[in-house]
C-alpha cells in the first residue's frame, strides 16, 4: 500500500507560479515512478509529467517549457513546479504512484485554479 498526500493548490493570476508537493508513504520501494495528472470539468483525466524511479521525466506538450516534475529521494515527496500558469491550466491535479499496470495510487487531488 502506498499513501500519498498533495498539498500546494490555490488560486494564482494569469502568468503566476504554484509548486505542489506529493508526499508518499508506505511501500515506497515499490514505486517505479511518480506524476502528477490533471482533470478539468467535463474532461478525462490527463497525464501533466511523470518521473521515473531512474529520474526520466515526460510532459505533456501544453505544460512543456512552463511545469517541471522534481523529487526529493530524503523526503518521499514528488514536486510539480508550475510557471506561467494559464487558465486552461485550471483543473484538479492528482499525485499518481505507479507500480506496476495492475497497481497504481492515486492522491485526493488538489485544486488549482488559474484567473483570468
Amino acid at each position: 500500500q502506498v499513501q500519498l498526500v498533495e498539498s500546494g493548490g490555490g488560486l494564482v493570476q494569469a502568468g503566476g507560479s504554484l509548486r505542489l508537493s506529493c508526499a508518499a508513504s508506505g511501500s515506497i520501494f515499490s514505486i517505479n515512478a511518480m506524476g502528477w495528472y490533471r482533470q478539468a470539468p467535463g474532461k478525462q483525466r490527463e497525464l501533466v509529467a511523470s518521473i521515473t524511479s531512474g529520474g526520466r521525466t515526460k510532459y505533456a506538450d501544453s505544460v512543456k517549457g512552463r511545469f517541471t516534475i522534481s523529487r526529493d529521494n530524503a523526503k518521499n515527496t514528488v514536486y510539480l513546479q508550475m510557471n506561467s500558469l494559464k487558465p486552461e491550466d485550471t483543473a484538479v491535479y492528482y499525485c499518481n504512484a505507479y507500480i506496476n499496470p495492475s497497481s497504481n495510487y492515486w492522491g485526493q487531488g488538489t485544486q488549482v485554479t488559474v484567473s483570468s
